[in-house]
Parts: C-alpha cells; sequence; structure tokens
C-alpha cells in the first residue's frame, strides 16, 4: 500500500487533535452524525443512536448502564455507538448531550423533526420538508472540515483539467458542480457513464483533479474512476455522507456532508443533495474567490453570452 493510500485511510473523515487523534464532533452535529451513520449500523446500535438524538437531556442523565436498559442493549453497545458517532467513549457522548440538551433549551439547536408521513396534509409536508432542509444545511456546514475544504479550493483552482464523477441524484450535483466550474473558466467534466469514467481517469495526471459525489461512500461506479485518477497522480476529492463507505480510501480530501432526515416516502439518496449542493456552492465560491481575475471576466461573458441568445429569440 502506498505511502499516500496509508495516510489516507489514518485520516479520511477525521480532522486531527493537537496529538494526531480526532476531534470529537460539536454536539449540534450529533444529530446529523445519527441521520448519516445509523443506516450503517446494527439495529442494536441505531437503537442507541436514536435515543441519544431524540432526547439528549434524558439520556445525558443515564450511566452507560442506564442508556443500555432504557434501549434494551448492552453497555458495550453503547460504547461501540459512540465510538462510531465520533466520541472516544460514553463519557464524552454524555458531555455532547448535555450540551446539546442546553442549547435546545435555550433555542440555539433545533429538535429532531418529525418524519413525514404517507396521511400527512401537505401543508405539513411542507413545514416539515422546510424544517429538514434547513436542519441538513445546518448540519453540513457545521460537520464541514474547512481545513479539508480550504485544501479542495486551492487544488480546484490550480487545475489544468477537473473530472467530476457521480450516478443517479449525485449525477445531477456532480453537472451542477461543473457547469459552475466552466462558468469561471476551469476546464471541466461530468462523468455519469462509468466506462467513460475510469477511461477519462486514467488520463488524468499530477496537476489535475477529480472530484467524486457519492451519499453512500459505496458506489462502485464512482469508487473505480476515482481510485484510477488517485493511483495516477490527481488530486481526488470525495464529497461523500459516510467515508466510511470506502471513497476516502482513495480521496486526498474528504468533504463530509448531512442529509434531510431520512423517511420511508424520502430516502438518503434524494435528502442526500441539499447538502451536497452546499458543497459544491463554497468549492464554488472559494475557487472564484482565488481566481478572481480570470473568473469575474469569465462570468461576465457567460452572461452576456445568455443574454444574447435570449434576447435572439
Amino acid at each position: 500500500m502506498s505511502g499516500k493510500l496509508k495516510e489516507t485511510f489514518s485520516t479520511a473523515g477525521h480532522t486531527p487533535g493537537p496529538r494526531g487523534a480526532p476531534v470529537p464532533p460539536p454536539p449540534a452535529a450529533l444529530a446529523a452524525k445519527v441521520r448519516t451513520l445509523a443506516p450503517s449500523m446494527t439495529r442494536s446500535m441505531q437503537r442507541v443512536a436514536e435515543t441519544v438524538a431524540g432526547d439528549p437531556a434524558g439520556s445525558a442523565a443515564l450511566t452507560v448502564t442506564g442508556l443500555a436498559e432504557r434501549t434494551g442493549t448492552s453497555e458495550a453497545t453503547v460504547v461501540r455507538t459512540a465510538r462510531v458517532l465520533g466520541y472516544p467513549g460514553y463519557r464524552d457522548l454524555r458531555l455532547a448531550l448535555a450540551a446539546l440538551a442546553a442549547d435546545q433549551a435555550a433555542g440555539r439547536a433545533p429538535a429532531v423533526t418529525a418524519d413525514i408521513s404517507v396521511d400527512d396534509p401537505l401543508p405539513d409536508v411542507v413545514a416539515k420538508l422546510a424544517r429538514a432542509e434547513t436542519d441538513c444545511l445546518a448540519d453540513t456546514a457545521a460537520a464541514l472540515d474547512t481545513a479539508q475544504l480550504e485544501a479542495a479550493v486551492g487544488a480546484l483552482a490550480a487545475a489544468r483539467r477537473v473530472d467530476v464523477y457521480g450516478v443517479g441524484a449525485s449525477g445531477l450535483v456532480a453537472q451542477d458542480l461543473v457547469q459552475k466550474l466552466l462558468r469561471i473558466g476551469l476546464l471541466a467534466h461530468a462523468h455519469a457513464d462509468p466506462h467513460l469514467a475510469v477511461t477519462t481517469a486514467v488520463q488524468l495526471r499530477p496537476g489535475d483533479v477529480a472530484v467524486a459525489i457519492t451519499h453512500s461512500g459505496r458506489t462502485t461506479d464512482v469508487i473505480e474512476p476515482l481510485r484510477a485518477a488517485f493511483e495516477h497522480g490527481a488530486t481526488t476529492v470525495a464529497v461523500t455522507g459516510r467515508p466510511e463507505g470506502g471513497i476516502a480510501q482513495y480521496a486526498d480530501h474528504v468533504l463530509t456532508t448531512s442529509s434531510a432526515r431520512e423517511s420511508e416516502l424520502r430516502p438518503a439518496a434524494m435528502s442526500s443533495r441539499t447538502g451536497q449542493l452546499l458543497v459544491v456552492d463554497c468549492l464554488f465560491i472559494g475557487v472564484a474567490q482565488r481566481t478572481y481575475d480570470r473568473a469575474a471576466p469569465a462570468l461576465s461573458a457567460s452572461y452576456e453570452a445568455l443574454a444574447h441568445r435570449h434576447d435572439a429569440r
């Protein structure tokens, strides 16, 4: 395994602390972590995660034994859940729960919203969706590693060429990033066809950038071209809700997203677009700022070209 690959395995998805240990997520990001990671947990761990996110005040008052009894699990399961959520142990999770409960009591943090049910009237659907989207944006912003974002922006701003991979809903986000980069003068391509994606990825070299967008982190059609780009020396960026899904091992920079609350009518693959689009906008604005002398004239030219096209009609 290359040194680059080893380093990525050890650091992807975590911001190192002063001694190199991962820093636990802030209390406000706890609900987002539960929404993101719960689908990949065991049933018993899901019960623990959903309990602490749904009732942080009540859970913070419980010992590890008490929480295990409340959720019908074991103390070992409670500790494992805390670690999966990013905390060294239950004590750290309990402190975060107490802080989150205090923020919620003071109105500084929202409570977990209710799922959309099949018999909800449309006004309730609108209200629940709006709240879920708002929470998703806040969760993504709170959890986004700005050091990783800065590094990704720097790579994109200096790139000779940018390839972006995504399929399904993530493919739409990939197209959005590419059209933004094109309008500020970067050479960028979006690849939804997995064969074409791999074919072009092996042509990338140092100085090029490959961006993979996948909420699950396990989409083979996205992982394979990113791996090829990584192995050929391109700088690689992963935009994902689940770095543990495998995508991070081929990413130099990992940007973690959240998704709106998953429900039967709105699975994570659909709700994830909100967080992904926020990250895409952050990348675009960051690159435009760094390349302003080139980006501003390019934007003006694209606006004028489109205005002329509309006028001609």
